[in-house]
C-alpha cells in the first residue's frame, strides 16, 4: 500500500526525479480515495523539494572544492598561459560544459580576441574576434555584466553579426554564458561556458564563472605588474651602466692630471 513513507525511502536512496511518481503510479492504480492521492501529492511535492535543496548542496560542495583545488594548482604555475589554460579548463570541468573559453580586451584595435579555449573543434570560431557590443561577449566586455541565453542562435537580444554567428554556428554552440574579467571597476575580458544544446544556467554556475573569472583577472594583473617590473629593472640596470661608463670616462682624464 503506498504512503509518505515510500517517499522518505526513495530520498534515502537518493532516487532519480521520476522515480517519486511511482507511489503515485501504484496508489491510483489500486484505486486510493482522492483524500489519500492528494496527500501522497502533496508528500511527492515536498519530497522533491527536499530533493532538489540536497541535489543544490551536494552541487554547490563541489564547486567550493573545485575552486579550492583551482587555487591549489594555480599557487604551483608561473607562466600566464598555464594559468588561463587552467582556468578555463577548470571552468569547463565544473560546469559540465562542452566548451569553455576566454577573451581578452585589445584596447587599440577595440574589440575582444580570443585567448584561450578549452573543448574547441573549429579554427575559425578559436580566431573569433567580438566587436564591442556585438554578440553575447561583446556586450559583456562592453557592460561589465554577465549575460546567459539558453539559445543564442534565436535570441533576439543580441546584436548578431554574420561572422561571429558563423563561428558560433561551425562550433555548434547553442547556450552560452559570459561574465566579465574585472580588474576594479574596468573590465578586461570575458570568461565563457558554452553548450552545444539548449539549457539553462543556474544563478550558482553564474556566481561560480565569476569566481573563476575573478581568479583570472588576478592572474594576468599579477603578470602585468611583474612585467613592468622586469621592464623597470632592465631600464634601471641599463641606466647605472651608463652613469659607470661616464664616471669612469671622466675619472681617467682626471687621474692623468693629478699624475
Amino acid at each position: 500500500m503506498s504512503s509518505p513513507v515510500e517517499f522518505l525511502e526513495l530520498l534515502a536512496r537518493e532516487a532519480a526525479a521520476v522515480e517519486f511518481e511511482g507511489p503515485l503510479v501504484a496508489a491510483r492504480s489500486a484505486g486510493l480515495p482522492a483524500e489519500r492521492l492528494a496527500e501522497l501529492e502533496q508528500a511527492k511535492t515536498v519530497a522533491l523539494r527536499v530533493r532538489a535543496l540536497l541535489e543544490r548542496r551536494r552541487r554547490r560542495e563541489s564547486e567550493l572544492s573545485g575552486l579550492y583545488d583551482t587555487v591549489s594548482d594555480l599557487a604551483g604555475l608561473r607562466d600566464l598561459d598555464e594559468v588561463l589554460r587552467a582556468i578555463v579548463h577548470r571552468a569547463r570541468h565544473l560546469l559540465g560544459a562542452d566548451v569553455a573559453y576566454m577573451t581578452l580586451d585589445d584596447a587599440e584595435r577595440g574589440d575582444t580576441y580570443m585567448r584561450v579555449t578549452d573543448g574547441s573543434v573549429s579554427a575559425r570560431f578559436q580566431r573569433l574576434r567580438l566587436p564591442m557590443g556585438a554578440g553575447l561577449g561583446g556586450l559583456v566586455a562592453q557592460s561589465g555584466a554577465p549575460y546567459v541565453t539558453a539559445n543564442y542562435p534565436e535570441d533576439e537580444r543580441f546584436h548578431h553579426t554574420r561572422e561571429i554567428d558563423a563561428g558560433v554556428g561551425e562550433e555548434g554552440l547553442v547556450a552560452i554564458l559570459g561574465v566579465p574579467l574585472r580588474l576594479g571597476s574596468t573590465s578586461i575580458g570575458v570568461l565563457y561556458a558554452a553548450n552545444r544544446s539548449a539549457r539553462p544556467f543556474a544563478r550558482e554556475e553564474v556566481a561560480l564563472l565569476l569566481s573563476l573569472a575573478a581568479h583570472a583577472a588576478v592572474a594576468i594583473d599579477t603578470a602585468r605588474l611583474l612585467a613592468e617590473t622586469r621592464s623597470a629593472l632592465a631600464e634601471l640596470s641599463s641606466a647605472n651602466t651608463t652613469i659607470r661608463a661616464h664616471s669612469s670616462s671622466v675619472e681617467r682624464p682626471r687621474r692623468r692630471t693629478t699624475g
